[in-house]
C-alpha cells in the first residue's frame, strides 16, 4: 500500500511539472509552430497571432532552458537565430496532437 502512494506521488510530481511545462499560454502555439518546421523568431511570431515581443522571446527561452528546444545561431551576415525542437521537444508532438484533436471536437470558435 505504501509503495502505491509513493508511485502515485512521483507521478503527480511529474505530471504537474509537464503540465506546468506546457501549459502556459503560448506555450503549445510555439511549440507546435517550431514542430512544423517554423524556426526563426519573425516564422515563429507569424504561426502564433497575438503574442507580444516580450513573451515569444520568455517563452522560448524557458522552452531552451529546460532542453525542450534548442537554439542555434547561424553566421550569416545579418546573423540569423533557429530554433529546432531537441529529442525531449520531439516527444511532445504526440501530445500536442492529442490536444489540437480535443479542441477540436470540443472547443468552440468564437462567435
Amino acid at each position: 500500500m505504501e509503495g502505491q502512494r509513493e508511485d502515485v506521488q512521483d507521478t503527480c510530481v511529474r505530471f504537474h511539472a509537464a503540465i506546468e511545462l506546457i501549459g502556459p499560454r503560448w506555450t503549445g502555439a510555439i511549440l507546435r509552430a517550431v514542430l512544423t518546421g517554423q524556426h526563426r523568431y519573425g516564422q515563429i511570431k507569424a504561426a502564433v497571432p497575438g503574442v507580444s515581443d516580450t513573451m515569444l522571446s520568455q517563452r522560448l527561452k524557458t522552452l531552451e532552458e529546460e532542453g525542450v528546444l534548442e537554439r542555434q545561431v547561424i553566421a550569416t551576415s545579418p546573423v540569423q537565430v533557429e530554433y529546432h525542437a531537441t529529442a525531449k521537444g520531439r516527444d511532445l508532438e504526440p501530445v500536442l496532437d492529442a490536444v489540437r484533436s480535443w479542441s477540436h471536437k470540443w472547443i468552440q470558435l468564437p462567435s
